[in-house]
């Protein structure tokens, strides 16, 4: 299992290697390769996070990450205008999910929150006493600031109809690996050699739409971490894990 220091301590996180832990809830039973134990898991865990986004408005958050291992949660903040990361931890409640430990971290830091501004009549003030129970972290930026990641816009169904890997996109010989793969299909699946008609078509649009991408390429942009969860202030949301990326790239 993958080790990071936090505050001192060698903590492990979610994402590590040995074993795969589902990256929402931190389960390991049958996790296999996924990175998710389920839709539904992965989307809960979104859902909590995007109901605590007043929070990171109220700390003037440019950006943030989440992250937990088997004793805390972990949030990393970068306010506008500090050059600081502010981490916040709490730790993990035996029976309760991340994401619940998470709402309780963010329910208590909020009421603090909203305590100081009733006393001092002041958001600044507010501000400025919850970002202090921060731990300060004097480590560079971009360890909350994701590079922009380029995804090729391609869909995935695409891809397996042809029987083909996104790593094959990186190719100089990309048409030709599409089209052979498309050969390899039609003598599978066509009408005629007694194949589905209705797969036969799918096979066909996911080739059309293959070599129109392969002779136009085009990606989309977006910034993210392959095993945190990211925040970004601008877009007030929170953006789960990324895919990993093709060795290679």
């Amino acid at each position: 299992m993958m080790k990071e220091a936090i505050n001192g301590m060698l903590v492990p996180v979610a994402g590590g290697k040995e074993p795969n832990r589902c990256l929402s809830c931190g389960t390991t039973e049958h996790i296999g390769r996924r990175r998710y134990c389920s839709i539904d898991c992965r989307q809960r865990l979104r859902q909590r996070l995007d109901m605590r986004c007043g929070l990171l408005q109220a700390l003037n958050t440019r950006y943030a990450t989440f992250y937990f291992s088997d004793l805390l949660v972990v949030m990393d903040v970068l306010p506008s205008g500090y050059k600081e990361i502010h981490s916040f931890f709490f730790p993990r409640t035996p029976g309760k999910t991340p994401g619940e430990d998470f709402g309780r971290m963010a329910d208590i830091l909020g009421e603090t929150w909203w305590a100081e501004q009733r006393r001092t009549k002041r958001r600044y003030y507010a501000t400025l006493h919850v970002l202090e129970m921060a731990v300060r972290n004097h480590v560079p930026p971009q360890s909350v600031k994701p590079p922009v990641i380029h995804t090729p816009s391609v869909t995935s169904a695409s891809l397996v109809y042809l029987n083909l890997e996104k790593s094959n996109l990186n190719s100089p010989e990309l048409r030709k690996i599409i089209r052979d793969a498309y050969r390899r299909q039609v003598m599978i699946h066509h009408p005629d050699l007694g194949g589905d008609a209705q797969m036969f078509r799918q096979i066909h649009q996911a080739y059309e739409d293959l070599i129109r991408w392969a002779e136009n390429p085009n990606f989309i942009r977006h910034r993210g971490f392959p095993d945190k969860w990211f925040y970004e202030g601008d877009k007030n949301h929170w953006v789960q894990p990324t895919p990993l990326q093709p060795k290679g790239r």
